[in-house]
């Protein structure tokens, strides 16, 4: 039984990070499965719906902003993909991690690969799950901050994210240990 992981939301200003675990079963197939950054939103909700319909065990956890600023965003997103591998309903033999590093998850191996997320279906499949849940969450969240238009930029730092910061200030879910603001404007000639 082996668990491809992932995360999303590390490079984000506000919000969560999110993280997936995804056992498929050994004849998976999908021809559109595929790192979520390289497909439409209409096609990650797609793969979303029979992920958890056809995944052996799936799981989704995040780490808030507050956590984030207390043990750093490379903890946070170890720390949500160790929340989202205790979730699983089955317990997976191996881990196989998107990226280069990874802290060990109790006594279960593991590996890393960097692009996994285009290279192996579970890893591909938990790289979906991670992006649409925490899609959703700051799409639920630009109800309550609009000014932000999380809608579109998800809480990356967008100029307009950034300009948004910049005239109403930082949100309970912003990440203050993250730089907000570019530390010095452009000089204009």
């Amino acid at each position: 039984m082996e668990a491809g992981c992932d995360e999303a939301g590390r490079g984000c200003l506000a919000g969560p990070v999110f993280a997936a675990a995804v056992i498929l079963p050994h004849n998976f197939k999908n021809e559109l499965l595929n790192d979520s950054k390289q497909l439409k939103e209409a096609h990650r909700y797609e793969l979303r719906t029979i992920i958890e319909k056809e995944a052996i065990s799936w799981a989704v956890a995040e780490v808030n902003n507050l956590e984030i600023d207390e043990i750093n965003i490379l903890n946070a997103s170890f720390l949500a993909m160790h929340r989202a591998v205790d979730k699983l309903k089955t317990n997976p033999e191996f881990l196989l991690i998107d990226g280069n590093r990874f802290k060990p998850y109790k006594k279960v191996p593991h590996q890393c690969i960097v692009k996994g997320d285009g290279k192996y279906m579970n890893i591909a499949a938990a790289s979906i799950l991670a992006k649409t849940y925490r899609d959703d969450f700051m799409k639920n969240a630009a109800l309550k901050y609009p000014q932000y238009k999380w809608e579109n930029n998800m809480g990356y730092p967008t100029v307009a994210h950034r300009e948004a910061i910049s005239s109403y200030g930082p949100t309970p879910l912003h990440r203050m240990s993250f730089q907000l603001l570019p530390s010095q404007l452009s000089l204009e000639f």
